[in-house]
């Protein structure tokens, strides 16, 4: 039901265990790299460890001491590459580091967006040119602006405006640099018939044209023809 902010996920992870969630400030400063998302996660409290089928309480304990065969939960013994790899699935950062970047920041959506998010990434980040566009774009907000928009576009979505952004705004300069980096990319589809992939990003083009985010949709189908009966959400959106 309304409760105020256009994205109550955001919110709800904005509130988390600040340990292992976030934009992580040290990924926007020199010298970041494999290494120093290691010492990060090194430094993320533990939740458990996994042997023989059963989860051994962690919880809070040292990834670190593990390391040294000090952990608590099994003293003398030293974590596999398997113990590694579960800890990393407890760290829950807006962008998660595995064998590809994970981007964790948006809502599901409708069918006809779901391929409008990895087009949106895949526009920004396989395409250096998109890449260096992008990085102009944020590289000169500070750990405050960038909260304060995360937060900001959670409460107002499309219409948020902080620290001299508005966020419609930025979401158009985004969108067409994302477009431009498809079009280098230059991947067809339908047997050619598609020359590239910017038709995925038709969907975030409607939006930024409309300036309505899905939560806007919804909002105006609630407080209209639905007459607040969301059960109709069922109905109208499942696929």
């Amino acid at each position: 039901k309304p409760n105020g902010r256009k994205s109550w996920r955001s919110h709800i992870w904005q509130n988390l265990d600040p340990a292992r969630t976030g934009m992580l400030p040290f990924v926007f400063e020199d010298g970041m790299g494999f290494e120093r998302y290691v010492d990060f996660a090194l430094d993320v409290p533990m939740y458990f460890v996994y042997r023989d089928g059963k989860y051994i309480n962690a919880l809070g304990q040292s990834f670190r001491d593990f390391l040294n065969g000090k952990l608590p939960a099994l003293p003398g013994e030293v974590p596999t590459l398997s113990d590694w790899a579960d800890h990393l699935t407890t760290i829950f950062p807006e962008a998660r580091m595995k064998k590809y970047l994970e981007m964790r920041g948006a809502d599901g959506g409708q069918w006809r967006r779901l391929c409008a998010l990895p087009g949106l990434w895949v526009g920004l980040m396989y395409d250096q040119s998109a890449l260096d566009a992008a990085w102009d774009l944020a590289k000169g907000w500070d750990l405050e602006t960038r909260d304060a928009m995360r937060i900001a576009a959670s409460v107002d979505g499309l219409q948020a405006e902080t620290h001299g952004v508005k966020m419609l705004d930025l979401a158009r300069d985004v969108l067409e640099i994302a477009e431009s980096g498809l079009k280098a990319r230059g991947c067809p589809g339908s047997g050619g018939l598609v020359p590239d992939e910017t038709h995925f990003l038709n969907a975030l083009r409607d939006s930024i044209e409309s300036g309505q985010t899905p939560a806007d949709e919804l909002l105006a189908r609630y407080h209209g023809d639905w007459n607040g009966d969301l059960s109709r959400i069922y109905g109208e959106y499942s696929y």
